[in-house]
């Protein structure tokens, strides 16, 4: 691969995995503010479940989406470290054309669906649901993008992802 794209690539991954930091950092903030004021202050905030939920359902699409690498993807690795290269290459090809088919065909009930909740709205933020559950249509688009990227590699013959515990870094 250039090494531009590389660069450009890594710098999007960073800046993710900011959107993330940033979401975790909403929700404990809220959190604390939420203990603050149910049992000090004994005055509880409608809006802070709403919240903490909203960056929670956000923080793990986003983070599945864009910040989880593929050697940190939960695999059956007793299976997956056995096997040969080639035959890991099979499985990435026959696991990424189900997870595609899977994300493609439910996309447009997907869509369908967030479109249609522009009409609700948040009980405490009055906040369009649509806009709380849009990171799902985020999230399917980019599994998507993701497998067929894998898929090209598998079909490249490029290796596959490591599974060896031992191997894995920090």
């Amino acid at each position: 691969m250039h090494p531009r794209l590389i660069a450009v690539a890594d710098w999007l991954r960073h800046r993710a995995e900011n959107v993330a930091v940033a979401l975790l950092a909403v929700m404990f903030g809220t959190f604390i503010l939420q203990i603050v004021f149910r049992y000090v202050l004994n005055d509880p905030l409608g809006w802070s479940e709403e919240l903490i939920i909203t960056t929670w359902l956000w923080t793990v699409l986003w983070g599945a989406a864009f910040t989880v690498k593929e050697t940190e993807e939960i695999r059956f690795d007793i299976i997956y470290s056995q096997i040969s290269e080639r035959m890991r290459r099979v499985f990435t090809v026959i696991t990424g054309l189900a997870l595609v088919l899977m994300y493609a065909i439910s996309l447009p009930a997907a869509y369908s669906y967030v479109s249609f909740m522009k009409v609700e709205h948040s009980a405490y933020l009055r906040v369009p649901l649509n806009w709380m559950y849009s990171v799902f249509i985020i999230f399917a688009v980019a599994c998507i993008v993701r497998y067929l990227w894998l898929m090209w590699r598998a079909f490249r013959g490029d290796a596959s992802p490591t599974t060896n515990p031992a191997e894995l870094g920090d």
